[in-house]
């Protein structure tokens, strides 16, 4: 049984990142091994999770995966660890919209047994601090509030007043943290700046969080309330429930990385190279050359907006993509990934696979997205459902080619994406673990 804990807030912006990465942090300094997760899509908590624990960080969403894969994906991450420390989304009761529970914390806490750590914003309150944690405590009597940690507390007279509010709420204090700009990191479009664009200020701010998660947290407490958590009757997710495709010599499949594509899931490359093929990583920024003996490409999301004169400078290795995508070679690319293969960004030129153009907006594009494959592809054949999350604020036009990838229904009815050769490139991000046959489907097509 692995000890764990779920941290979350009333709302976003309360420090839940801060809490967990410095809990993850701190613990992992103790000589635990931590299995750090995190609630719903998020691609770039989990890259700060890694930094505090030195191990993969993984996501738990119940929308893309379903709810009966929750307890077995954490199962899989959190195997031989000491403690798992699960950072929500959102408010601790918000989830996919107009769907009740369904992927938010609350929900995802229940599937796990865990007990969850509340971590408010106090900066504007104090006794109503009270009738706040009262509130979330006693909405849903399923979910277990085991403490609460006050962030951005003023002072010793503030704390005073918060510590005594809370003592007749039953909910334990278990920290109390002072606002500290060394532990804060940038954000973009809603989310953190990814580590892998600011390297040694991650570090240094992780480091920062830490210390201050040990001089605030009662981590003896934290870590007992871990340990109080139930067993869990689930049996560990595998890759291994991919159907293995290819038995003779492996295909190898690039995988982009660095700076500019920074979105990805562990579970794509563990499948992937359970359905048999090998699976090397380079970086687009970096390497003008795609690995020797690439037979299937996966481009995945991240900011290449910001990296776009860079990418486009590399001649080499945008003519080696359109190269590869004429021969028919299997390509996945999602949101960055489609940028990248347009045949410009911002006027910049790109890969020149596909015949459209993208460029920066100032509307954010945000949501689940329930899919349904347009056309026949290396991914999907024509009619399977998948579930997927968008997150951009580009457009490329046209929005949709001759063979789409993905008719969605939500928030409006609309096909988007391309589907062209061997290249399904779509703004929709995916997640395999809920659809494995889509790793086996690709795996296959490889040459």
């Amino acid at each position: 049984m692995v000890a764990r804990l779920v941290i979350a807030a009333p709302s976003s912006g309360a420090g839940k990142t801060t809490v967990a990465t410095g809990l993850m942090a701190a613990f992992a300094g103790r000589g635990l091994a931590v299995s750090p997760h995190k609630v719903g899509p998020d691609y770039i908590d989990p890259g700060y999770h890694a930094l505090a624990t030195g191990r993969p960080g993984r996501n738990l969403d119940a929308y893309m995966c379903g709810t009966g894969l929750i307890a077995p994906l954490f199962e899989h991450g959190a195997r031989g660890c000491d403690l798992a420390v699960v950072e929500g989304v959102m408010g601790l009761y918000d989830g996919a919209a107009d769907q009740g529970e369904l992927a938010s914390t609350a929900q995802v806490s229940k599937l796990l047994k865990a007990p969850v750590v509340l971590v408010v914003d106090a900066s504007s309150q104090s006794r109503s601090v009270a009738a706040l944690v009262h509130g979330f405590a006693s909405w849903d009597p399923e979910v277990r509030i085991g403490g609460v940690i006050l962030n951005k507390v003023a002072t010793d007279r503030h704390e005073h007043l918060l510590r005594e509010a809370l003592g007749e709420s039953g909910v334990p204090v278990l920290g109390v943290l002072r606002r500290a700009p060394a532990v804060a990191t940038p954000s973009r479009h809603l989310g953190l700046v990814p580590v892998a664009e600011r390297q040694a200020a991650a570090v240094e701010a992780v480091a920062a969080q830490a210390e201050q998660v040990r001089a605030g947290c009662d981590l003896e407490a934290l870590l007992a309330l871990a340990r109080s958590a139930p067993e869990l009757s689930a049996e560990a997710w595998s890759p291994e429930v991919v159907r293995r495709v290819r038995d003779d010599r492996p295909p190898r499949v690039a995988v982009a990385g660095g700076a500019a594509f920074t979105f990805s899931y562990a579970e794509h490359a563990e499948l992937l190279t359970a359905a048999g093929a090998e699976v090397v990583t380079f970086d687009p920024l970096r390497d003008e050359a795609l690995p020797e003996g690439t037979t299937g490409l996966v481009i995945g999301g991240g900011f290449p907006e910001m990296y776009g004169e860079q990418l486009s400078a590399n001649e080499p290795l945008r003519k080696a993509v359109a190269v590869l995508a004429a021969s028919g070679a299997p390509i996945a690319a999602e949101c960055a990934g489609l940028l990248y293969l347009a045949r410009s960004l911002d006027g910049t030129p790109m890969c020149g696979v596909l015949d459209a153009d993208a460029r920066m907006s100032e509307r954010l594009t945000l949501g689940y997205r329930d899919a349904v494959a347009v056309s026949d592809s290396v991914l999907a054949p024509a009619g399977a459902r998948m579930r997927g999350h968008e997150f951009h604020r580009t457009v490329i036009e046209p929005g949709a080619g001759a063979a789409a990838a993905w008719g969605l229904r939500q928030p409006e009815r609309r096909v988007e994406g391309f589907v062209q050769g061997g290249v399904h490139a779509s703004y929709v991000h995916t997640h395999w673990a809920g659809s494995p046959e889509a790793a086996a489907r690709f795996v296959e097509h490889c040459g």
